[in-house]
């Protein structure tokens, strides 16, 4: 069973005027903050250079002018990475605003250092679970040329940079940071080259509503990247335990939690893009045996294929045709 005091807190949530109480409204904030490993500049820099790495790999574009990301967490670190590549624009999305402008400012000075020193990228060896897994954790030479960096790190852009971090939304602002999200107009259709998240979507409710807003905002031949997480997220000890609640219990369990889990296997994601018209170039499966009885799942996931049982993680790229 889940930590007992999180489900008695979360059945709390369903009680008459419980979320106007101030200690229910900051407890619940402080959960949908999600991990705070993005305020670390090295998790930052690791995150979007794997992702650049792999599109390099399979043959997709590197050379994004406008990107967005689901859920930045606690910084806007992984799309100031991006900014310090050559991006011009970076779209954030979260369901509560918890950035604040002078851990962005650190984070942008510690990015900046390890990009001068074209620093390898953070390995297995101190980030041991993050994902996509590398071949080669070698500064990305052959997709970072030194004219591509030097322009991306001159004095004046990085300042331009700055300039963005301290007004967000302004008018000359190269950041938009929308929290809550809930309308896919927030972004112009057609004009993302590319959209990214890391251990975000198993967050997220509306799935089906989430992947249609990427497919609008992107480019024609623009793609998205994203890992996604599917254990159990401490809501039980076995990393499927999730699997093995009713939807009654669930429910319960969950509470007014805005930062839960969805609990849908890779096989409706997998679904779900192929639906709404993606190609899918990049699937990277993390694999670990089922620890709960097929007989102990819940009804709803009681026939989940073997392949979802065994699906821990997975890093997916996936390509909007450009005929789109």
């Amino acid at each position: 069973m889940a930590n007992a005091r999180r489900v008695l807190f979360n059945l709390l949530t369903f009680v008459p005027g419980a979320l106007a109480l101030p200690g229910v409204q900051e407890r619940l904030r402080k959960r949908s903050i999600g991990a705070v490993a993005s305020s670390s500049a090295r998790y930052c820099y690791s995150v979007w250079l794997r992702h650049l790495r792999m599109a390099a790999d399979t043959g997709l574009p590197t050379r994004a002018q406008a990107v967005a990301e689901l859920g930045p967490g606690a910084s806007l670190g992984v799309g100031l990475a991006a900014l310090l590549c050559g991006a011009d624009e970076y779209h954030a999305f979260d369901v509560v605003k918890h950035t604040e402008s002078e851990r962005n400012l650190r984070v942008l000075d510690e990015l900046i250092e390890l990009y001068r020193a074209r620093a390898p990228i953070p390995d297995e060896r101190e980030y041991p679970q993050l994902r996509p897994q590398l071949k080669n954790f070698a500064f990305p030479h052959d997709v970072l040329e030194e004219a591509t960096l030097a322009a991306a790190l001159a004095p004046e852009r990085i300042e331009r940079i700055r300039h963005s971090l301290r007004n967000v939304g302004g008018a000359t602002s190269m950041i938009r940071y929308q929290a809550p999200w809930t309308d896919d107009s927030v972004v112009q259709e057609n004009s993302v080259d590319l959209v990214f998240s890391q251990a975000v979507l198993e967050h997220v409710d509306d799935l089906a509503g989430a992947y249609r807003a990427m497919w609008r905002w992107l480019k024609p031949g623009g793609f998205m990247s994203h890992t996604i997480d599917f254990r159990s997220h401490g809501w039980s000890p076995r990393w499927d335990g999730h699997w093995g609640y009713s939807d009654l219990a669930w429910r319960l369990i969950r509470g007014r939690d805005v930062w839960s889990i969805n609990r849908e296997p890779y096989s409706t994601h997998r679904w779900l893009v192929e639906a709404q018209g993606f190609r899918l170039v990049t699937e990277q499966r993390t694999r670990c045996p089922a620890a709960t009885a097929r007989s102990s799942l819940a009804p709803r996931f009681r026939d989940m294929p073997e392949e979802d049982r065994a699906t821990r993680g997975v890093f997916v790229q996936a390509v909007k045709s450009p005929g789109a």
